[in-house]
């Protein structure tokens, strides 16, 4: 049976749909069998962030209407044969666009992935709950600004409610010299501070923008960082990318003193 984890956020902007590609990537190149689904049907653009726009026939609400059967609209990854991608389409009216239709869905194919990632739209309103209605686990993501955690710590309340049965967190965009400048928060304090167990930590990195729509160079600290959180679920280790290691010692503060200018 497949592991059906949301990915959210409460508040936008904070790289949520950048950590559901990513992450699906990083648990393909671990052997597991995948599937991201956009259930955002007002801002959809995982596709995008996965170069799939242009290969969309069906998506999920072709499937909830009897247009397509769910294998017909499932797309296969250019580059990670076991990564798969469900789009949610355009803005729909229709009230079969519910979560337990949905659910219904994943329950279809559950047999024939080892995960299943959900994209969870921004906000706490309808398609917020029909997302994470879907799921038996749960990813926040958050940035290390005070709007995010607050934003953050309600999603995880909210979550609660629900009783989904495992609750995380990511911390993404973290910056190490701003940390051992006492300039940004260390990611295991916001664990402290949300009360939620922190399974990844990602650096802010340029790549991950110029990455979009292809994959992480192996080279680069975000895709060792993903490599880790993918360990971390699938294998139940606890190992954090350290963002602030290239900025201790000599050359380090070096380092540290250029990124302030």
């Amino acid at each position: 049976m497949a592991k059906k984890i949301v990915i959210t956020s409460g508040k936008g902007g904070v790289g949520k749909t950048t950590v559901t590609a990513n992450l699906g990537c990083a648990l393909a190149d671990v052997g597991q069998r995948v599937l991201l689904i956009d259930l955002d049907f007002g801002l959809n653009n995982l596709d995008v962030v996965l170069g799939l726009e242009n290969k969309i026939l069906y998506d999920i609400q072709d499937v909830l209407l009897g247009r397509c059967r769910i294998k017909q609209a499932l797309i296969q990854d250019r580059y990670k044969k076991n990564l798969f991608f469900l789009s949610s389409g355009k803005v729909s009216s229709d009230n079969v666009i519910n979560g337990q239709n949905i659910k219904l869905i994943l329950e279809n194919i559950n047999s024939i992935f080892d995960y299943i990632i959900i994209d969870c739209p921004a906000g706490i309103d309808c398609g917020f709950h029909r997302a994470i209605s879907c799921a038996d686990q749960a990813i926040v993501v958050a940035t290390p600004s005070f709007s995010s955690l607050r934003d953050a710590d309600k999603v995880i309340h909210i979550l609660k409610a629900y009783k989904i049965d495992e609750i995380n967190l990511i911390v993404n965009r973290v910056r190490g010299d701003l940390i051992l400048n006492n300039r940004m928060m260390y990611p295991k304090d916001i664990q402290e501070l949300l009360k939620t167990k922190l399974i990844g930590v990602l650096p802010e990195e340029d790549v991950v923008f110029l990455s979009a729509g292809e994959i992480l160079p192996k080279k680069s600290d975000s895709y060792k960082a993903y490599k880790l959180i993918a360990n971390n679920l699938t294998k139940g280790s606890d190992k954090l990318f350290d963002v602030t290691k290239k900025y201790t010692g000599f050359i380090g503060s070096i380092k540290r003193g250029l990124k302030s200018l």
